[in-house]
């Protein structure tokens, strides 16, 4: 399988002790990207003593940490390195197994998936690992997007895989909460094939910045009912449906 194909994108803020063991389960891939969202503890300099590639966001959000490591990929193509067939998102706390990744990509090399989310509600779940809010919220932000817009997602789960040219033609645009939830949504108005596959989860390293506080909580609920309600009464999406780009693994057949 050509995971030197692939390149993660791993948002990161104040990780130092869960992100060495992330990056030492991945398997060999193509690159890997840490966005440093502005830690205050060593996380920049444990990614780099790794092998990772850092980039630094200022701006606090996953979703800018996330958009940040899309620019970062933009940037390295424009400079003459080739083009990821498949870009990947996992997160740094080390709740995803990210050794379970080639899970996520060989369905799109197989060409039969675009878009491949990894389900925590399908998969083995460590006791505690997703608190009663986090369960609650994903089945309502699921059911909305089925009521809405067609789509059959039990999950909202940051382990993720995309073929590059689909993740370019979504334009991605949040900046916090709602990332995850406007990838599911502008899949399916994108008319992606998409695919969910169990995955394990474990219980974080750490306090998480969401599912922990009161006000985190409180925070990506409300921004993740906004994005869905956003798209789910424009009439019209701005958006034209993404046509499966051809190959680029030349002479397949040989």
């Amino acid at each position: 399988m050509p995971l030197s194909e692939v390149i993660v994108v791993i948002p990161a803020y104040n990780e130092q002790e869960a992100l060495p063991l992330v990056l030492r389960d991945l398997p060999a891939v193509g690159a890997v990207i840490v966005v440093d969202n502005a830690s205050t503890d060593q996380t920049a300099e444990v990614a780099r003593s790794a092998g990772a590639i850092v980039v630094y966001e200022p701006r606090r959000g996953y979703g800018s940490a996330c958009l940040a490591g899309l620019a970062k990929i933009e940037d390295r193509v424009k400079h003459g390195e080739c083009a990821p067939a498949v870009v990947v998102f996992v997160d740094a706390d080390y709740s995803d197994h990210p050794d379970q990744l080639s899970e996520l990509t060989a369905p799109i090399f197989a060409d039969q998936a675009d878009f491949v989310l990894g389900s925590r509600i399908a998969g083995d779940r460590e006791q505690g690992a997703m608190p009663p809010q986090s369960l609650y919220g994903n089945r309502l932000a699921c059911w909305l997007m089925r009521r809405l817009f067609g789509a059959n997602y039990t999950d909202l789960g940051p382990f993720r895989a995309i073929a590059y040219p689909h993740l370019c033609r979504l334009g991605m645009e949040d900046t916090n909460f709602g990332w995850t939830v406007e990838m599911q949504i502008k899949a399916v108005k994108a008319e992606l094939r998409t695919l969910e596959v169990p995955v394990s989860y474990r219980k974080r390293i750490g306090t998480s910045k969401i599912s922990g506080t009161l006000r985190g909580t409180i925070l990506a609920g409300t921004k993740i009912l906004y994005t869905i309600a956003k798209y789910g009464f424009w009439r019209k999406s701005s958006m034209k449906p993404a046509r499966r780009p051809p190959s680029n693994r030349a002479d397949e057949a040989k």
